[in-house]
């Protein structure tokens, strides 16, 4: 087990949140950060939450468009409603998985019902997709029965790749995880991991600590490649975000809701955004589309995050 304070805890790279709002709910934002681009492929994070929506809207984020990529909605609480230009609509609630691939381009909003929860707590993650796939068709899929697994003090519901011998069914395009951990009790724990993966860690309630690195809500801490588990310490009732892949090995150009390879395949997105081309339209969502940004590719050495972001 590696030693509080050693050599380890050195290389633990601990990222700050910025702040941001989305469809009028702050966000902490983790990912990209300067010249973090991603991690594996997961080249966004935003942790929102907890927050009473009690007697108020609750999330509004009216129809938009992404490109090159995967969104991952995942919830602790409350409840929201996915609509895309496909024409799926699908409730998501704690513990259960919406994936969006967007592939050559899709439109898509997420809004809580009249009817919602008391609170809202969650993430919104984005996959970049591996350049032999980003042009693919669109798809959607949910999944509202997931794999856990122990970990010692621990239990972890994976919901995206693989972890251990727990595999989520959720379609994926390059070797990655993302799960969830809990501790009903708190712990520490080392937790088994693919060495040829570089990972990250979000506490998304309560406190805890990776390699010894003090983590509370606000912050995500990054390793690299070469390690076969993960020294992971959980307060009582705290729970926990576990990210990692392959690095992907490609350069990526982010800005606003999509990733591309080049300024040009960027200027065309927003461009055929713009013309209401390409990425459909999406019914049920009463608010009007999000306008693009002006696209300025002197901004894209290096971005914090996507200008204009997100989503």
């Amino acid at each position: 087990m590696t030693q509080l304070g050693g050599p380890a805890r050195r290389s633990v790279e601990v990222i700050p949140a910025r702040k941001a709002t989305v469809g009028g709910t702050e966000v902490r934002r983790l990912l990209p950060f300067g010249r973090r681009r991603a991690v594996g492929a997961w080249c966004f994070v935003d942790h929102y939450g907890p927050h009473s929506v009690d007697g108020g809207p609750g999330m509004q984020v009216p129809p938009h468009p992404h490109l090159g990529l995967q969104t991952v909605t995942w919830l602790f609480s409350g409840n929201v409603l996915h609509r895309d230009s496909l024409g799926s609509e699908q409730m998501i609630e704690p513990r259960q998985l919406n994936l969006m691939t967007a592939g050559s381009g899709i439109a898509h909003a997420e809004q809580s019902p009249v009817e919602h929860d008391p609170w809202l707590h969650g993430v919104q993650l984005w996959v970049a997709l591996p350049d032999r796939v980003r042009h693919a068709p669109p798809g959607f899929e949910h999944h509202a029965e997931l794999p856990t697994t122990g970990a010692g003090p621990f239990l972890v519901t994976v919901f995206v790749g693989a972890l251990g011998d727990a595999a989520s069914p959720a379609t994926v395009h390059s070797p990655l995880v993302g799960a969830q951990v809990d501790a009903p009790r708190g712990g520490r724990h080392p937790v088994a991991v693919d060495p040829a993966h570089e990972h990250a860690v979000v506490v998304t309630a309560g406190r805890g600590a990776l390699e010894g690195e003090p983590l509370a809500p606000g912050s995500i801490a990054v390793v690299g490649t070469g390690r076969d588990h993960l020294l992971l310490d959980l307060d009582a009732g705290s729970h926990a975000l576990l990210l990692g892949g392959e690095p992907l090995g490609e350069e990526l150009l982010l800005w606003w809701n999509f990733v591309a390879r080049t300024p040009d395949e960027l200027a065309a997105a927003v461009a055929a955004w713009r013309e209401g081309s390409r990425f459909g339209q999406v019914t049920g969502a009463e608010a009007e589309a999000v306008p693009a940004p002006a696209f300025d590719p002197s901004l894209l050495r290096p971005p914090e995050s996507p200008p204009g972001a997100p989503r």
